[in-house]
């Protein structure tokens, strides 16, 4: 049974998160609103060493531990999750200042949302960041990381990697990834009742605003139809109340298919991304992230 906060946080989230996205009126709303603030709150900044460049026209941070003898050799490039229309928040700012208290570099490219931007502008930009990163990190002790939106452009930008004659990173960690923006699946009906914050419907909206009118099911924006051939090992986390779990058990059955390492790790009774969150159920898969980050 999840814990009582747990379900104290899902009957917030159904009222404030699932019910504006349940109609398409609602959800084209939630696109149009302004963007927040990406900036690292003050602890963040306060607790690591922060930089900050633009790279072709975007923003991408740095966070380093203050307190090390050395430049760390081993990196995290995390992309941030919010359906492709929501900013960074603080919730992705824990999760990112605990993996690099491991003592490693961790990027944190903040690359365009909808509907101002599309997929098309993402590749480029985050091929020039995982370039850069390279020139500090050793590509065998860096891990690709997101959540959600930003899990499935992380398995996305690993499948392009060679075609950009870019080395592999040494593994994938998926935090309840959207790896099919169609929501085709037909189980997806059969978790929707229980989630307490995805609407399948808002998600349509939100991948048709990102897609820029182009085929949802091209595999830069639904991975699960790319080459899953030849991926680093995947580490995929996912609550049995969330509407991506139909698809993150196909994508691992996929995955092992195509004889990849996949690892599963379904937590029941939670809801989508779990392990940025403070409950009990996040506090455990986020100590066993930072413990495979450590591991690098």
């Amino acid at each position: 049974m999840p814990s009582l906060v747990a379900r104290m946080l899902a009957v917030a989230f159904r009222v404030a998160r699932k019910r504006p996205m349940e109609t398409v009126e609602g959800a084209r709303e939630r696109i149009e609103e302004a963007k927040d603030d990406p900036e690292p709150p003050h602890w963040v900044a306060k607790r690591h060493e922060i930089t900050l460049r633009e790279v072709g026209g975007f923003r991408s941070y740095t966070v380093l531990p203050r307190e090390r003898e050395d430049e760390p050799d081993k990196a995290v490039l995390y992309l941030h999750g919010g359906s492709y229309i929501s900013e960074i928040s603080p919730w992705h700012w824990v999760l990112i200042s605990r993996m690099a208290d491991t003592g490693c570099r961790v990027e944190v490219p903040v690359y365009g949302l909808a509907p101002e931007h599309t997929y098309r502008e993402a590749f480029g930009f985050l091929h020039t960041v995982y370039r850069e990163l390279l020139e500090h990190a050793d590509p065998g002790r860096t891990v690709f990381a997101g959540d959600s939106a930003g899990a499935g452009l992380a398995l996305a930008l690993a499948q392009t990697l060679p075609g950009e004659d870019l080395p592999r990173p040494a593994r994938l960690i998926l935090v309840s990834p959207w790896a099919d923006l169609t929501m085709s699946n037909p189980d997806i009906a059969e978790v929707e009742g229980r989630d307490p914050w995805l609407s399948p419907v808002g998600l349509r909206e939100a991948a048709k605003a990102w897609a820029g009118g182009d085929d949802l099911s091209v595999p830069r924006l639904s991975p699960i139809n790319g080459r899953l051939a030849g991926l680093p090992p995947i580490d995929l986390y996912i609550g049995t109340r969330d509407v991506f779990l139909p698809d993150t058990r196909r994508l691992r059955d996929l995955v092992t298919e195509a004889g990849g390492e996949v690892e599963l790790h379904e937590e029941a009774g939670a809801f989508h991304v779990y392990p940025l969150v403070p409950v009990p159920e996040g506090s455990r898969a986020r100590a066993a992230i930072i413990g495979t980050v450590q591991g690098l």
